[in-house]
């Protein structure tokens, strides 16, 4: 049985014996908490969160409604969940969606997770890891994520499903605080960058609810907050994606100085950057921090006009996109 449903049958059972008793009704044993339940089901499977997994269970109901809220879910939702740990938030998004898919890099909470899931035909368990998986390739297609996900990926899982999941309109996510900042940063702010621009081009993106520390088992050392990002446009071209990576990777940089220290520009594109940034109204020695993120389709198509080769080359994004989760705060 899962963590939630022994907490709602203990209840149920509690409730039932006033009832019997008759007369004045005496006070039952009080229900676990989530939290009591979560300690007790890590227990019986002789596991302890993994901090190199990034593993900190949400056990605070009344956020576990906040996210439900947020999903605004239907039965004809396609739901992808990536950390599913043990599967308190699944066995909530499973009933009321017409398919969930929920991925968990963890083998040792298969068994959590199956029992979770034993009820819902429509469920998928998918034992990988996020990063890895091909998000593209899963039927049904997902239309939304909704997830605690795992802080060391979060901010890498989010981008990738954007660009992989072209039909997802809407994502609500539990990520660190920080992340949470940095994808609803404006241009010009000190902690604006590739994950900003990159998430702002496809989505509105909201920082909905900040979530404290003691909502967790085991406390994280992060403040942590609950993001919305709702799809208007489609993914931007793998030519702009590689641009904005290459502007953003030397933050000390120029725009213009860093382009020119990445592959894949062509020869002379420092001057070629130059005076494109000109033509778009900002200085010639512009940061890419200056940008807003139409800038970034702009500069690209203006730099493709002299060299239509600037970014094509797919290993050049692929070499760019491997920094970002370490991307400056």
């Amino acid at each position: 049985m899962s963590v939630s449903a022994r907490g709602d049958d203990r209840a149920r059972r509690g409730s039932r014996s006033a009832e019997a008793g008759g007369g004045a009704r005496q006070p039952g044993p009080r229900a676990p908490s989530l939290r009591e339940l979560t300690r007790t089901r890590l227990r019986e499977l002789g596991l302890r969160p993994s901090r190199d997994l990034g593993q900190n269970f949400l056990v605070d109901g009344r956020v576990l409604e906040v996210v439900e809220a947020a999903a605004e879910l239907s039965p004809s939702d396609v739901v992808l969940e990536v950390g599913g740990g043990l599967g308190v938030l699944s066995e909530r998004l499973a009933p009321q969606v017409g398919h969930l898919h929920v991925v968990e890099v963890d083998r040792l909470l298969a068994s959590a997770l199956e029992d979770a899931l034993a009820g819902f035909e429509n469920a998928s368990l998918h034992l990988a890891d996020a990063v890895g998986l091909d998000l593209a390739a899963l039927r049904p297609p997902p239309d939304k994520l909704v997830a605690n996900l795992p802080y060391g990926v979060a901010a890498t899982v989010l981008l990738k499903s954007l660009e992989e999941l072209p039909d997802a309109k809407l994502w609500v996510a539990m990520v660190q605080r920080e992340v949470a900042d940095r994808l609803a940063a404006a241009p010009g702010s000190r902690i604006y960058g590739a994950t900003s621009v990159l998430a702002q081009l496809s989505c509105e993106v909201r920082l909905h609810r900040r979530v404290p520390r003691s909502a967790f088992l085991p406390a994280p050392n992060v403040d942590s907050a609950i993001v919305v990002l709702r799809r208007r446009s489609a993914p931007p071209a793998r030519e702009v994606r590689t641009l904005i990576r290459a502007a953003f990777a030397h933050r000390r940089k120029t725009l213009a100085g860093s382009l020119a220290l990445s592959e894949g520009f062509g020869t002379g594109v420092r001057e070629r950057a130059r005076k494109a940034l000109v033509s778009l109204a900002h200085p010639a020695d512009a940061r890419a921090e200056r940008l807003s993120p139409a800038d970034f389709v702009s500069l690209t198509a203006l730099l493709e006009e002299e060299n239509p080769a600037v970014g094509e080359r797919p290993e050049d994004e692929a070499r760019l996109a491997a920094p970002l989760a370490r991307e400056p705060k």
